[in-house]
């Protein structure tokens, strides 16, 4: 919780459980080792987790900002610590928010090109990554949101999908629920009552002989 949050705001909680998710998907790999191991030596195991184990092993890169650089990651919204423009929201002119993930140079090319600030592209400030990231909160944001609030999001986020950079609309759950993909991964099952009860699959593989 500490590093979750706006800079100017309190610790915040994930609005789901995700801990207890990742402790799953910890136990679920290790019970498959076991089978495997199982069908190779005929040997059996025991297979632990906890939730802390899994919430500690799920800090990955910013566990590494604190190991490798002394660095205590500090709450910062949705923006990614050590990329930019990734993690970071922009209003286009019908409202709608959209968040960036541009986490390469031909990426953030690409976006320079289809918001016309290609002057991006030669500027000291913006060359690499770790220019961008020194100057996202002032200078980049700024420029980059100009350019965005006037653009309808969908059509900017298919010119965006087209040119390769990844980006996505900010959707409730409403809306989320409204996708084909999101559709199909819904349960429905008529209770004795009559009443239609739905929730969604936690699965989210497919296996094909």
């Amino acid at each position: 919780m500490y590093m979750n949050g706006e800079a100017d705001g309190p610790p915040i909680k994930m609005p789901v459980a995700l801990i207890d998710v990742l402790a799953a998907h910890q136990l679920k790999e290790g019970i498959l080792l076991a089978l495997l191991r199982r069908t190779q030596t005929g040997k059996g195991a025991f297979v632990q987790t906890s939730l802390f184990e899994a919430a500690v092993a799920s800090l990955v890169n910013q566990a590494t900002n604190w190991l490798m650089g002394g660095y205590i990651p500090q709450r910062m919204g949705t923006q990614h610590p050590n990329i930019a423009p990734y993690g970071d929201l922009y209003t286009c002119s019908d409202g709608q928010q959209i968040v960036l993930a541009v986490g390469t140079e031909k990426q953030f090319a690409h976006l320079c090109y289809q918001l016309k600030l290609e002057a991006l592209l030669e500027d000291l400030r913006f060359d690499t990554n770790a220019a961008r990231v020194k100057n996202r909160a002032v200078v980049l944001n700024a420029l980059l949101s100009e350019k965005i609030s006037v653009q309808e999001s969908s059509i900017l986020l298919q010119n965006l999908e087209k040119q390769g950079v990844p980006s996505a609309s900010i959707r409730n759950m409403q809306q989320v629920f409204t996708l084909p993909a999101a559709q199909s991964m819904i349960l429905e099952e008529t209770w004795p009552d009559g009443t239609l009860s739905q929730r969604v699959k936690t699965v989210a593989f497919e296996i094909q002989a």
